[in-house]
Parts: C-alpha cells; structure tokens; sequence
C-alpha cells in the first residue's frame, strides 16, 4: 500500500504580505518557515516510514522539502509539474484581489482562470498524473510530496473527486492519502489544522 505524506512549504515572504509573488520561482521561506519544516520532519517521523522526498522546483517548497530530507536522512527530488498556480495578472495583487475580479464565481473558485495565468482545474489536470505516477513507483512505500496551497487543493480535488469540501492547509500542513486497490482513500488531515481562507501560495 502506498502512502503520499503532502506537505504544504513553510512559510513564504508571500505569505506574510498575502500578495500574489511576482518572483514565484524564487520567493524564499521565512526564518519561521525554516522552524516548520523542521516541526514537519518531526511530525512525518510519528506518522510515516517515508523513502523520499518530493517537492516543487519553487524555492519555499524545494527548501522546504531540504529541510525535511535532511532531518528525516532521506534522498530528495525536485519534480517539475508540482509547481504553485500560475496567477497571471493577478501577481504583485493582495490574495483578496480575486474577490472582485471580473468572471471570479466565490461558489466556483477553482474554475476561475485568472487572465495569463491557471485556474484551479487546471493545476489538478496537471499534478493528478504525477500522483499517479507515484504510486505506481513506489507501490509500498510512504513518499513525502512537498507543493503549495493551491497544489495541495487541487490535489485533495484530484483524489476525492470534489472541490466542495477541499481542505486549504497551514504552512507546512501535512494531508496522508493511502492508495489502496488502484484508487486513493480520504485524505486524513494531520494534526490540529484549521483549513485556510485562501491557498494563497
């Protein structure tokens, strides 16, 4: 049986302004970031035997997922595709800015394409496949997959085949999704977390 251990990144410049990063490849954790992680590797070691890491070629998720790697002494991976929601114009804009933008149904959110950039179908489209591909990789292995909120939504949308109810984690929040008999169980939400208003990145 096949265990993904998801991992929201720590936290992010971005997310402590709540705007929408004009540098998404390189925008750089947090000092408080850095402590998550390592309370992430902490906490992954209580719940799981993970054989890798995974993670977003983006810096928050990619230092994220070093620190983790190396608290846990595992190897670690960098997998193109894992990479946050292309937000178009709406980069250098506070996250709050969708609410009034033109098209922007807040039953709907993860339909909205923002003008240049991905709707949230469109990241599950894309990471859904990488899942799958891990599974099939590590069959009866616990692997560690470190993204971004709106990967982490669009991935929960992916395995449950709904939107309605997709959990938003924390910085450096933890999902478990078991693979059993060729199909995913219910993403089991790990520890005391809150789901957040928005994914932010």
């Amino acid at each position: 049986m096949a265990r993904l251990v998801l991992v929201r990144h720590g936290e992010s410049e971005g997310n402590v302004t709540r705007i929408f990063t004009t540098t998404p490849m390189t925008l750089p954790l947090t000092d408080l970031g850095r402590r998550q992680a390592r309370d992430a590797a902490a906490a992954i070691a209580e719940i799981a035997r993970p054989r890798i890491v995974i993670t977003s070629p983006y810096v928050r998720a990619r230092d994220t997922g070093a620190i983790i790697a190396e608290v846990l002494n595992l190897p670690f991976e960098i997998r193109e595709g894992l990479h946050e929601r292309h937000t178009g114009e709406f980069a250098g804009r506070p996250y709050e800015s969708i609410l009034e933008a033109e098209g922007y149904d807040p039953s709907r959110p993860w339909a909205w394409v923002p003008p240049g950039g991905e709707s949230y179908e469109h990241v599950r489209d894309r990471v859904g496949p990488i899942l799958d591909e891990l599974v099939v990789r590590f069959p009866d292995d616990d692997v560690v997959v470190v993204s971004h909120g709106g990967v982490m939504v669009s991935m929960w949308a992916y395995v449950t085949g709904r939107w309605e109810d997709a959990h938003v984690p924390p910085n450096c929040g933890i999902v478990l999704v078991e693979h059993r008999e060729g199909r995913f169980l219910k993403p089991q939400v790990i520890g005391n977390q809150s789901s957040q208003r928005h994914a932010g990145g």
